[in-house]
């Protein structure tokens, strides 16, 4: 049995430890099925113990760090939250006379979220590559120049130290560690168990061209965004795309660029590859990958992502199928 310590203060957000632990029940769960016993013990833990509130106002109940001492860790989380409760949290004195020693003992230290700068403010983190929410990135750098500061990842795992970005991404990490622990087939298992579109590597910049041009395009364009993203494999050039917008080429062209900063040619082949790089990760054939994001043959995949990528989709696959 694996303990996995959540670490939480008040204003800690709900969402950086309720996802993660989401995965980790839902692999026990998935054993269950297969006749296996459980493989993860869950605890939350605060400095003092007792119960703590979330940012949103819920309640947890927790034990006290130094109350686990005696026990065999496997894994330790710090949680996120925003400024005011994560600096508060930071010059704490007790969690910062508790938390080194639980983390020394833990065969997996890591955080969720802007929790990397509590972790950060003890010197846990020097000399490693970490993530953090994408608004914290630059402070994080700032704070502590110890620290390689990864602007883009999902998340990052640098030896025994994992560190995921905003929020949702908790959950892929945690995937990840199941996978490592177990198997992939588990990891599978528990994302179908929670309706993900999709178990992202870490490797994944935190803004997909979707999300990032839905933030910036005007309401009809977003609409459009979201109806590309559905139809990779269809035919999507810009006469296609100006029609179903409603607008002429020459129109459409300039509204489009103006929205999204980027030719309507240019974010349709940066949408099908992000979604080829998805599949790919899955160890889905270069021909099936192909078809379904709209670059088929196979060759013009391959061309295009190594002129993006800089590897060959084949070696990309190879590194990171089975995730």
């Amino acid at each position: 049995m694996r303990r996995i310590v959540f670490v939480v203060y008040p204003g800690f957000e709900l969402l950086d430890m309720a996802g993660p632990i989401s995965v980790f029940h839902g692999a026990n769960c998935a054993l269950a099925v297969r006749d296996a016993p459980p493989c993860y013990i869950i605890d939350l833990a605060s400095a003092a113990g007792g119960p703590v509130a979330s940012s949103s106002g819920v309640l947890v109940e927790t034990r006290a760090i130094g109350d686990l001492r005696a026990e065999a860790v496997d894994t330790l989380l710090v949680m996120g939250a925003e400024r005011e409760p994560l600096l508060q949290a930071m010059r704490d004195p007790a969690l910062r006379d508790a938390l080194p020693a639980l983390a020394g003992k833990a065969r997996r230290l890591g955080s969720v979220c802007t929790g990397a700068f509590v972790l950060a403010a003890l010197g846990l983190l020097d000399g490693r590559r970490v993530a953090t929410h994408w608004d914290g990135c630059a402070p994080l750098a700032q704070a502590f120049p110890a620290l390689s500061v990864d602007a883009e990842a999902l998340y990052v795992e640098d030896g025994r130290h994992w560190t995921s970005a905003g929020v949702s991404t908790g959950i892929d990490m945690a995937l990840a560690m199941v996978a490592g622990d177990l198997d992939a087939a588990v990891a599978g298992e528990v994302a179908k168990r929670l309706v993900l579109y999709a178990r992202r590597p870490g490797h994944q910049s935190q803004f997909s061209p979707l999300l990032q041009a839905q933030a910036k395009a005007d309401s009809p364009f977003a609409d459009l965004i979201g109806w590309i993203h559905a139809h990779l494999a269809a035919p999507l050039d810009i006469a296609a795309l100006a029609a179903r917008a409603g607008l002429s080429e020459r129109t459409f062209h300039r509204k489009f660029v103006a929205a999204t900063g980027e030719t309507p040619a240019r974010f349709v082949e940066t949408a099908r590859l992000d979604a080829a790089r998805l599949l790919l990760a899955r160890g889905v054939s270069l021909k099936a990958v192909a078809a379904q994001v709209g670059l088929f043959p196979a060759t013009r995949l391959s061309q295009a992502f190594e002129q993006r990528f800089g590897i060959s989709p084949r070696l990309f696959r190879d590194v990171h199928a089975g995730f």
